[in-house]
Parts: structure tokens; sequence; C-alpha cells
């Protein structure tokens, strides 16, 4: 891909990017809800002349404070960057969270954070943000703050699809678990895509005639295993559409655990070690443990056909989705 990746911390910000408009928030995902909160910074950043800069957190606070719970990032922090990057920000600022990091007032968040690291002249984030020790900064309190230190501030509200329902990470999450990228895809503006480092496999689909990019994806994430139609970009921004299967391998290697093995159309070439991207647009069918390989290769080829003709014609479905998947 090639759009940026580059995170910042907050305590090493180039001057050039202080006194900017930062836009608040997690924005794991990235949707169409996210991108209101976004387009309202990169407006107001325009309108002061002055540099776009998003802050957010990592790791995700949930996982601080349930970590019990297993918990399926949508964007890991190098896709997150890309996405925003390609929105048209200056600058993605990371602030590591912790418990002590928790533990800070919502004063020492305005004061240290927003005013001294990255000296902001305005801030955007949603409604209903909060922050600092036991949620005590919230909407009302960083509209005085705003006024105590001098920086503007916009709540943005939240925003909701055609069918008048709040568009949510959760909701983008139910979908890709239930194998509905599609519809996923219409909550996120662009399709939903995953980056990650091609490694060797058992090279059986060589053998079978499908040769696949193989990627390991998180533990922690819930797509719904089975067949996909796909895009598939390299290192280099070459594109190929493909057909992925996302799951175990029940007919060779049913202990196996999951892996995402695309195979790529009218492509031969190795790419063992380049770091590239998926993006999903259709799910095709479920894992199925085939009686014997030549009825594997058959279904295989069934596969293909499918995907090919899904894929035929596309169209983006934004800005953000040409420069991600196209």
């Amino acid at each position: 891909m090639e759009t940026c990746d580059r995170i910042l911390d907050s305590a090493f910000l180039p001057e050039r990017l202080k006194g900017g408009v930062v836009a608040i928030g997690n924005f794991d995902g990235v949707h169409r809800g996210h991108q209101a909160v976004l387009e309202c910074a990169l407006t107001e950043a325009r309108r002061r002349n002055v540099p776009a800069l998003v802050l957010t957190f990592e790791p995700h606070p949930r996982k601080i404070f349930r970590p019990d719970e297993a918990h399926f990032v949508l964007t890991p922090p190098p896709m997150k960057a890309r996405l925003l990057y390609a929105l048209g920000f200056a600058a993605v600022v990371e602030q590591p969270f912790t418990r002590e990091f928790a533990g800070h007032s919502a004063e020492t968040f305005v004061t240290d954070i927003l005013e001294h690291n990255l000296g902001i002249t305005h801030v955007v984030t949603g409604f209903d943000f909060h922050f600092g020790k036991d949620r005590q900064g919230g909407p009302a309190y960083l509209m005085a703050a705003g006024e105590r230190h001098g920086f503007g501030v916009t709540l943005v509200d939240a925003f909701r699809d055609e069918d008048a329902e709040v568009i949510s990470s959760s909701r983008v999450r139910a979908l890709l678990s239930t194998g509905e990228p599609a519809e996923a895809a219409g909550l996120l503006g662009y399709r939903y895509t995953v980056q990650n480092t091609v490694i060797g496999g058992q090279k059986l689909g060589r053998t079978l005639g499908f040769p696949t990019a193989n990627m390991q994806l998180s533990p922690e994430t819930t797509l719904k295993e089975g067949i996909y139609a796909v895009r598939f970009r390299r290192a280099s921004g070459a594109l190929h559409d493909g057909v992925a299967s996302f799951g175990r391998r029940p007919t060779v290697d049913e202990d196996g655990s999951p892996l995402l093995e695309t195979f790529l159309f009218d492509f031969s070439g190795d790419l063992y070690g380049e770091t590239c991207a998926v993006s999903f647009f259709g799910y095709l069918r479920g894992e199925k443990k085939f009686d014997g390989l030549d009825a594997l290769v058959g279904q295989m080829k069934r596969d293909e056909e499918e995907a090919r003709a899904l894929l035929a014609g596309v169209r983006p479905l934004s800005g953000l989705d040409a420069k991600i998947a196209f």
C-alpha cells in the first residue's frame, strides 16, 4: 500500500506539527462514524491553515481493564495509521495506554498531553469522550478546559446509518464474525482490510495448482472462517484479484491454527517476507472437509470462478476505499 503508516510518540512531536487541530479517539475500524469526527477535524485544520493530527491510544483500553477477555481489534496500529494518512492527516500520534496513564487526572491529560506535548489550538472528538482517572473528564470538562487553556473544542454527535442506527465498531465486528464483509463495508465506508508479512506454508497449494500467499492473523480475530473473494495488494502497490481461505484447512490439516491463504489470479512469483494487504469483498462459502484432494481441487476451481465473477466490475465505495482496495 502506498499510504504512510508512520506513528509518532506524543512526547516527541516535531515543532512543525504543533499548534494544530487534533482528533482524539481510539478509532478502531476507522468506520463512517469515526470518519465524521475525522472529517470535522480536517475541515477545521484547513480553515485555520494548521496541521491536522490524530491522537489515539494503544493498546485498546479494554485490553488493560479486561485482560482476560479476547478483543477483536479491527485495525491494528499500522493499518489504522494507513487509513488515517489516506484520509489526509499530517500525523498520527499514539499515546501508550497503561494503568499508570489511566490513573492520571483529567487536568494532567489536558496540560501534559494536549497543551505541552501537542500544543493544540483545537480539539475534535465524539460527544461521549471521557478521559482521566475514573473517567472524570467528560464533554463539559473538556469544553471548560478549552476556555481555561485557550483552545477550541468541537464535539461530534453519533453518526447513524441509513436505517438510523448508530455505526459502531461492535456492529462491524459482529458482521465480520458472521461472514458479511459486504455489509461491514457499508458501515466502514471501505472494504475490510488486513495486512501482515507473507509467511511460508506447507506448499500443498502449489502442488495442487493453487499456490497461496499465507498470513497469520491475530488469534483474537473472529473473522468467520471460510472462503472469500478478495483483492491483494503487494508492498509495491501492485494489485491482484484472488480467492482466500481463512481457517484450519479441514481436508489436509484439521488441527492447524487459523491461517489466511490467498490464491492470486494470474500471478507467479515469490512473496515471502513482503508486507501485503488483503481486502475482503465477499463471502463465498464456509469451510468444508472434502473426500480427497480431487474433490478439493474441483471446489477450488469453482471458488475461483465465483470470485472472478464477484470482483469483475466492482467500484470503490468511497475515496478512502479507492486508496485502500483499488
